[in-house]
């Protein structure tokens, strides 16, 4: 008896959050309300706002030449400068230690600082936070521009061939399955060692051009769903075009799954990069990425782990942030994902629920 009550009650509880939730988003359009539940999921937010922090940090430490115009950066060294080796302060036998202090004073430390060089120095004398920021920079452009073209081929591959099926499906599908049977750190390397001393750019758009074809299955399994709904029906039945009908009424109910597999995907491609450079295959000195620091200094974690440390962190933090706006994203455009209540919402359901049982 007592485990029906406390089931009625749980079933009373879920409607009345529903029905409130309900009302909340009641008047407003599909983008509003993915918008709000993308705006609740705290792992997003918080995502965005460290790699929104570091992206900002990273682009605007060093000088930059676009042209005729240089703009100067707000870090007093660059790449290419080479200071004394630093010996003050570092253990017996070790040049080059990092200058950085954040262990509080009543904890023994020397309460924060950030010195002169605040992740250290390389073997020559190059200020390692300078050389941190660049391969951040090469790193995030990698990212993106993967993400950019392998985005653009798998949405474009997958809408064509669950449209139209037939014939031009199966061509494109079996172009596919010949790509995947293909390890993607093969072609990486194969791409990376031809191509990759003609800049991270021309890397990052070869690289993308065989990143794709899990989103391309993706988008293919939409369409082949969307366009045999009743929305398509009808636009066919008002002489809407193919055209039209790709771009106007499948693509946009599409759109949830290409931005989720989009973002997924360029956590992918910074990692992908980082193998590729410290395998070799990658970034060419002399420029330089996260991935082709670890890779150069890797013989240096016992004696001088900071300049393995550094890259390293920042890898793991650009990759996590991304997968975490990732995951934000596809509860947003979900809709079967299970609403995440807000605490105004819980504490109005309880209150609908006593109000219930007192009329009973």
């Amino acid at each position: 008896m007592m485990r029906k009550r406390k089931n009625a009650e749980s079933a009373t509880l879920d409607s009345s959050e529903g029905a409130i939730a309900n009302k909340e988003t009641e008047g407003l359009s599909q983008s509003q309300i993915v918008f709000g539940r993308f705006l609740r999921h705290r792992g997003a937010m918080i995502s965005i706002m460290v790699l929104s922090f570091l992206i900002l940090t990273v682009f605007s430490a060093l000088d930059k030449k676009i042209g005729p115009l240089k703009i100067p950066g707000w870090w007093k060294y660059n790449t290419i400068d080479q200071p004394d080796l630093r010996f003050e302060g570092c253990p017996e036998g070790i040049v080059g230690c990092p200058t950085l202090h954040a262990v509080p004073g009543f904890l023994g430390g020397k309460n924060f600082g950030i010195g002169e060089h605040p992740f250290g120095q390389d073997d020559i004398g190059r200020d390692y936070f300078a050389l941190v920021m660049q391969g951040a920079q090469r790193s995030i452009l990698v990212m993106v521009v993967i993400g950019l073209v392998a985005g653009f081929i798998g949405t474009v591959i997958g809408a064509l061939s669950g449209f139209y099926r037939g014939w031009i499906d199966a061509i494109l599908m079996r172009f596919t399955d010949f790509i995947i049977t293909i390890p993607v750190i093969i072609i990486g390397s194969v791409i990376g060692f031809h191509f990759g001393n003609l800049g991270v750019l021309f890397l990052a758009l070869y690289l993308g051009l065989f990143t794709w074809t899990g989103l391309s299955r993706l988008v293919r399994g939409e369409f082949l769903t969307l366009r045999e709904r009743e929305f398509v029906d009808a636009a066919r039945v008002a002489g809407a075009s193919n055209r039209r009908i790709i771009f106007k009424h499948i693509l946009p109910n599409a759109v949830g799954v290409i931005i989720v597999s989009v973002t997924l995907m360029m956590s992918g491609a910074i990692l992908l990069e980082t193998a590729l450079s410290y395998l070799g295959f990658g970034v060419v000195a002399p420029d330089v990425s996260l991935g082709l620091l670890i890779s150069q200094y890797q013989d240096s974690f016992t004696t001088r782990p900071w300049l393995f440390w550094y890259p390293g962190i920042l890898i793991i933090i650009i990759a996590l942030c991304v997968n975490f706006i990732g995951d934000g994203l596809r509860d947003a455009f979900d809709p079967r994902q299970r609403r995440q209540m807000t605490k105004k919402v819980k504490k109005q359901s309880v209150t609908l629920l006593n109000k219930g049982a007192k009329n009973v």
